[in-house]
């Protein structure tokens, strides 16, 4: 009787100790983070029983390289853009985690599955966003972002040399194809700074995603770059703010697992977050691109047009050069912190 007792409490602790399996996933936060909440998250505590906890972060590999470095590593799934995976790839900081790996490569597109410490999981885009309430004229392209006469008011841009040199490029009239070629020299970059000096006294800098249609919605800002599912977000909220599609800026976003974090756990919740239903349901709550080619006949076709990816808006666009930015990052981001202080 006494064994059957003790069969039964070993039984009932290792069925606690199963359901009280948890995962920390973190990510940029705001309505994107809702998005993977309400498409990834709860779907996946809900068939398997593990709990999703949540943190946030700004980008970057600071905190995970010092978590890894201590020993004291509290995320283990992080969202993060590709020229920081491969960064923190490069500095031993994630774990092997790969679309072969996980058998689903093949129904991914190319750059998602190219990785074997991460896997991408959705287009975004840099986009020139604006007010429709407010504006009688439509901007159409970031040249419009430096007419001052047309558009008065304060201009958003992201805080950081990445993006914001390819918009003042852009802006000057660097055709896309040729733009990484320009920017890879001295003259380019004069070139970009320069173009950047006309409107400096009217830039407002934003550092969130989610302060651009904050400031959209406030009139801090006319015009600015902003995320384009972000200001999607803010029109399912009653705004009535536009998007310029031409020239858009767009890369992927990547699923890593930080390098002592639950690597098992972690690799269920990625493969359950690349199915196809579950991107498709992503698409539902914010309009970014997938990156599981089988989610593509899925998506409602009123959400369809407001796709990075859909042909009509990718006219123009621009990818982001992962390549060009781990090569040139430490140097233009450094000059542009100091042009930001002069």
């Amino acid at each position: 009787m006494k064994s059957l007792i003790l069969t039964a409490a070993c039984a009932a602790i290792t069925a606690a100790s199963a359901s009280a399996q948890d995962l920390t996933v973190t990510g940029f936060g705001g309505s994107l983070q809702d998005a993977q909440r309400a498409a990834y998250f709860e779907p996946f505590q809900a068939a398997t029983d593990i709990k999703i906890n949540e943190d946030t972060y700004g980008g970057g590999i600071s905190k995970i390289k010092a978590m890894v470095d201590t020993g004291s590593v509290v995320w283990d799934v992080v969202q993060m853009d590709e020229n920081e995976m491969i960064l923190a790839c490069d500095e031993g900081l994630l774990e092997t985690v790969s679309a072969a790996g996980l058998g689903i490569d093949g129904s991914l597109l190319d750059q998602a599955r190219a990785s074997d410490c991460g896997v991408g999981f959705f287009v975004w885009s840099m986009v020139l966003g604006y007010d429709g309430a407010r504006q009688e004229k439509a901007p159409t392209s970031w040249s419009d972002m430096w007419d001052l006469e047309t558009w008065p008011g304060g201009r958003g841009l992201r805080k950081q040399a990445r993006m914001t040199l390819e918009i003042a490029l852009l802006a000057d009239g660097v055709a896309p194809s040729a733009l990484y070629d320009v920017l890879a020299t001295p003259e380019g970059a004069d070139r970009a700074f320069a173009k950047l000096d006309e409107i400096k006294d009217s830039i407002v800098w934003w550092e969130s995603g989610a302060q651009a249609p904050e400031w959209l919605a406030s009139g801090d800002v006319v015009l600015t770059a902003a995320y384009n599912g972000r200001i999607a977000s803010a029109n399912e909220e009653g705004r009535d703010f536009g998007i310029a599609w031409t020239n858009q800026l767009y890369a992927m976003d990547f699923w890593t697992v930080v390098k002592g974090g639950d690597l098992e756990t972690a690799k269920k919740f990625i493969a359950f977050a690349m199915d196809a239903p579950n991107q498709k349901a992503f698409t539902d709550q914010i309009p970014y691109g997938v990156t599981n080619v089988e989610a593509n006949p899925l998506i409602e076709p009123e959400i369809a047009p407001q796709l990075p990816t859909n042909p009509s808006n990718l006219d123009g666009a621009l990818p982001l050069s992962t390549a060009f930015w781990v090569d040139h990052e430490e140097v233009l981001q450094t000059r542009f912190t100091q042009w930001l202080a002069n």
